[in-house]
């Protein structure tokens, strides 16, 4: 086993875990954070320092300008060939981040289906109720694998079908699919879980603020006006943009920052604990504590040594 997975909500210090397993044991580093795809985006995304990077072979990180948009199918194109680039040059492997999607990305056999502006902006101006209305004509069983609450999932099962003809239902039939759906990853991995449960709040709290004294505020208006339709959406920057422009006060979007990374860690809490391949740390105040379980159960589980 070469490929490990240090994966949990943010403000639970998985990435300083990753780091010193990737010391300790010689391996590399794959990020699965979205945002630290994006050139410039440092402080907001708690992307590793530059002496860190010095020390640790870092992958997937400033691979895209903030005003460039990044798929999960690209990131996925590139990010597995990081590890296995990283296999090739050390041995081993750790994988790192709460972005769930764009870790299952590169350990799971995702397939992502194609895309067309021009369909998409076509279905999406038609009344929620008659695309729903319209999915369920060619799909009764649509609701057991879209959100039909879901307008956005709604539109995008009706444009996949309009360019593949496949429903829903025939999608999830696939092998692929049903591999996804039942955890058989195409890269096998140990994963183990960090999450600070009952103290996420106030660790989010302490997080964002530090990120505030560190200037975060002079990261965002330095890139206020280059930054794309997904990079404008990364907590911090979505809520710190109107404060640059003069339009919001910096306490509301303080407010507001940490109100959505905290509902943020909710979602990732219930992505990655639904995952049965994940095994998890019991919380320790102490990072060394942590560290030191990690490796505990990285060597029970791998074959890495010291």
């Amino acid at each position: 086993m070469n490929v490990v997975a240090i994966v949990g909500p943010t403000a639970s210090g998985k990435s300083e875990i990753a780091e010193t397993v990737a010391s300790r044991y010689g391996a590399a580093v794959v990020s699965v954070d979205s945002m630290q795809a994006y050139r410039r985006m440092d402080i907001g995304t708690a992307k590793p320092s530059t002496a860190t990077r010095s020390r640790i072979d870092y992958r997937m990180l400033d691979i895209v300008d903030p005003s460039e948009e990044m798929s999960v199918m690209e990131f996925q194109r590139l990010g597995k060939a990081e590890i296995d680039d990283a296999i090739a040059s050390h041995g081993r492997v750790v994988i790192a981040g709460g972005s769930g999607l764009h870790f299952r990305s590169l350990v799971d056999p995702l397939d992502f289906e194609p895309t067309d502006p021009d369909v998409r902006t076509r279905i999406a101006g038609n009344a929620p109720a008659e695309n729903r209305g319209a999915l369920l004509a060619i799909d009764p069983s649509a609701p057991d694998h879209v959100a039909m609450d879901n307008p956005r999932r709604v539109i995008r099962a009706l444009e996949v079908h309009e360019i593949t003809g496949l429903t829903p239902s025939e999608r999830a039939s696939r092998p692929a699919a049903r591999a996804v759906a039942e955890y058989r990853p195409d890269v096998a991995f140990v994963g183990i879980g960090v999450d600070a449960g009952d103290e996420s709040d106030a660790r989010v709290t302490a997080r964002f603020d530090s990120m505030l004294d560190a200037g975060l505020l002079a990261e965002v208006a330095s890139l206020v006006d280059g930054l794309g339709v997904t990079a404008s959406q990364a907590i911090g920057y979505k809520e710190l943009v109107p404060v640059v422009r003069g339009e919001a006060a910096l306490a509301d979007a303080r407010a507001g920052a940490i109100s959505a990374t905290r509902a943020f860690v909710k979602r990732q809490r219930t992505f990655f604990r639904r995952d049965p391949r994940i095994s998890w740390l019991d919380w320790s105040d102490d990072a060394t504590d942590r560290v030191e379980s990690a490796c505990r159960m990285i060597e029970r589980a791998t074959k890495w040594i010291s």
